[in-house]
């Protein structure tokens, strides 16, 4: 039986410290610092999906298990999503593994055109995929999602100033809604220029010294 998508606030006060909200997803990572730990914590996350027929994704490492939940019936968060994160926050505390919430990020690449129906199929057979409500995704998770940004329709409220070459790819950095001032101010320490904060929180848009523009964006403010 389908669940209600709960919004972005819904799920910051569900009160599940070990995970953030980034893109419709429920991501956690748990810092296991081996891979023997990682792969128990795996197997335990594994009976509790096939217990509740609910199934993440999740990459093991040998120093990290990171683990995305979400409801693909409803694009989003549900119910489902912050019991299954509760029982896998249980696991991992009795195993004695620290979840770690910084640094958390999804990637996506967005593409200014106005044909992105027609270049839909190239990139998903460039990228191992296939087209899903119009966009290339790879349903393995290997490459980042790609998505189109029509130029034309740009709110003159959030415009940005122009640029001096042209510029049609652009990576939206995906963070929790509480490590995005601090991702900007390391992209600012490290040589990078606000462009826009119109948007925050949910987005901010920088440059690097070149000028290519990205955003750092969260799920607030949506």
């Amino acid at each position: 039986m389908t669940q209600q998508r709960l919004t972005e606030v819904q799920v910051r006060e569900a009160g599940l410290d070990d995970w953030r909200q980034i893109l419709g997803r429920l991501k956690a990572r748990f810092r296991t610092g081996d891979f023997a730990t990682g792969l128990a914590l795996v197997d335990k996350i594994g009976e509790a999906a096939e217990a509740a027929d609910h199934h993440p994704d999740i990459t093991l490492t040998y120093t990290d298990v990171i683990v995305t939940l979400t409801s693909h019936d409803v694009q989003g968060v549900t119910g489902r999503d912050l019991e299954l994160a509760r029982q896998i926050s249980d696991h991992a505390a009795q195993l004695g593994i620290e979840a770690d919430v910084s640094g958390l990020t999804q990637l996506e690449l967005g593409l200014d055109t106005a044909a992105g129906q027609r270049l839909a199929p190239f990139y998903a057979a460039l990228l191992g995929g296939q087209v899903d409500h119009g966009e290339p995704v790879d349903r393995s998770g290997q490459v980042p999602t790609v998505w189109w940004q029509d130029p034309g329709e740009t709110d003159a409220e959030w415009a940005l100033p122009e640029q001096s070459f042209e510029q049609r790819w652009h990576f939206d950095v995906w963070v929790p809604h509480d490590e995005a001032e601090r991702r900007l101010q390391a992209v600012l320490d490290a040589g990078g220029r606000l462009v826009s904060d119109k948007a925050a929180p949910a987005y901010w848009v920088v440059e690097d010294a070149d000028g290519n523009r990205s955003c750092i964006c969260t799920p607030s403010g949506r």
